[in-house]
């Protein structure tokens, strides 16, 4: 029997071993987080681990809510240490959950805390936690040094001012990964939504604009594009729910969609999707000529509980896979972008595990020009970044193109406590290479396992945005 969770948690052969060694002290690139930049430029510290390792984590949020914990020993407002004994509770029967794994590797990277999570221990487990918060040099700088993370992109709006990436990037503390700021305009794509006058008043203030129509938009996101170009940006993300396309789409229709909703009239749903299609579009464009790096996050169904939105707002753990088909207009968006010589390198991300041979496929409809993995099939996301999950990714981009382009793993959270998911994944892939070679499917020869390994551990996506 092997032991708990030891220098070879996940690696079953020699093999895996000597690949994982050779990967495993690489830097973290994180192109993909939540992480607040205003924690990052003031260097923020914690009262104690309930903080920093529960707040804002609505992956145990989830977990707890599972096990019964009331919602005062969730994000309510019970005192740190019970909601802490709630959560280790909870933990001692999370059985082949990822957050099992997860939490005993964040607990001994940053605590060395090497035992078993359970009530018993929680009251030893807070007070050798709290003890090293308490000290000094226990703040934001520090976790993210002692991960190596080389940089890190969070996620923004356009109308947002950036004030906290430029005093990161003024500060230039040494150490401290650079911090990218990333553009996500779906408050100008959501047109559906009420808020959606209101959103363009914010945006068009941002860029000195007044906004009326389908022209001062564009002027308005260009101006905001221009400016996070100017701040470090490369990488879009847009969340399409799922992504529309409607053949014939013009400037005129967006121009009529917009008139439309500043009045506060019902739009139809061609309407709608017209909007989206047109501005999608010209979005693409805009990416391709700053020679950006676009996301697109597809098929995931929001805020599903009323009464906890009500009570929590988004992102606090209501959310699910959705099952709609999008195969169709996603196709349609990426060749109307290539058509037009405006196609940006991509990253799709599904979260329904149904859409993952559609998406390895997908990519190779636009791979090439001359790009190593110009398309990308986005690390494993959300309810799929668990062993599994990881495992059937890697093995479908195998199977339908080239997995040693993948660029690998990235976060998607917002605690400063999630950067041994690397670990995770970097022991997963030298497990799974480790099982072809084991198996007689590819040669035992260790300069090339390494070279593939440490491509999908960090170099690939090093090279892939190679602006930074």
């Amino acid at each position: 029997m092997k032991k708990f969770m030891d220098e070879k948690f996940l690696l079953h052969s020699d093999t895996a071993v000597e690949i994982y060694d050779s990967i495993c002290d690489l830097p973290v690139i994180d192109y993909h987080c939540h992480l607040d930049p205003a924690a990052i430029a003031n260097n923020a510290r914690f009262r104690s681990i309930t903080e920093v390792w529960l707040g804002g984590d609505h992956y145990k949020w989830r977990l707890m809510r599972h096990n019964g914990v009331p919602e005062s020993h969730i994000t309510g407002d019970a005192p740190d240490h019970e909601k802490f004994v709630a959560f280790c509770a909870t933990m001692e029967t999370a059985i082949g959950n990822p957050v099992y794994h997860w939490a005993h590797l964040e607990l001994k990277k940053y605590f060395g805390y090497e035992g078993d999570i359970t009530a018993a221990n929680a009251a030893e487990i807070y007070a050798l936690c709290n003890s090293k918060i308490e000290k000094e040099d226990f703040n934001v700088h520090s976790l993210l040094k002692a991960c190596r993370v080389e940089w890190l992109a969070t996620t923004d709006d356009p109308a947002d001012d950036l004030e906290f990436h430029r005093q990161i990037k003024d500060d230039n503390a040494p150490g401290v990964p650079k911090v990218l700021p990333t553009f996500r305009p779906g408050g100008a794509l959501e047109i559906e939504k009420p808020t959606y006058p209101e959103y363009l008043k914010r945006l068009g203030v941002a860029a000195n604009r007044n906004i009326t129509d389908w022209d001062s938009l564009r002027a308005a996101l260009e101006n905001r594009l221009d400016f996070f170009h100017n701040m470090g940006c490369c990488i879009s993300d847009h969340s399409l729910e799922p992504p529309v396309f409607v053949a014939g789409a013009t400037d005129s229709d967006a121009n009529e969609a917009i008139k439309k909703a500043l009045f506060g009239a019902t739009l139809s749903e061609r309407e709608i999707n017209a909007y989206k299609t047109r501005l999608m579009s010209w979005l693409g464009g805009e990416y391709h000529k700053r020679d950006w790096v676009m996301q697109v996050h597809m098929v995931v169904q929001r805020n599903n509980n009323t009464r906890m939105l009500k009570l929590l707002g988004p992102d606090t753990g209501f959310d699910c896979m959705s099952d709609r088909s999008f195969s169709l207009a996603l196709a349609q968006m990426l060749d109307d972008m290539e058509q037009r010589d405006a196609l940006p390198r991509t990253v799709l991300y599904a979260l329904n595990p149904s859409a993952d041979d559609m998406l390895a496929t997908m990519i190779g409809n636009f791979a090439g020009r001359g790009i190593r993995g110009r398309m990308q099939w986005g690390s494993a996301w959300w309810f799929n970044d668990n062993m599994p999950g990881m495992k059937k990714h890697l093995i479908t981009l195998a199977n339908h193109g080239l997995v040693s382009t993948f660029i690998g793993m990235l976060t998607d959270s917002r605690s400063f406590l999630s950067y041994p998911r690397h670990e995770y994944f970097r022991r997963i892939i030298s497990q799974q290479i480790g099982e072809w070679v084991e198996n007689g499917e590819f040669p035992r020869d260790m300069a090339r396992l390494q070279k593939i390994a440490g491509n999908l551990a960090y170099y690939n996506v090093k090279n892939y945005f190679s602006g930074v």
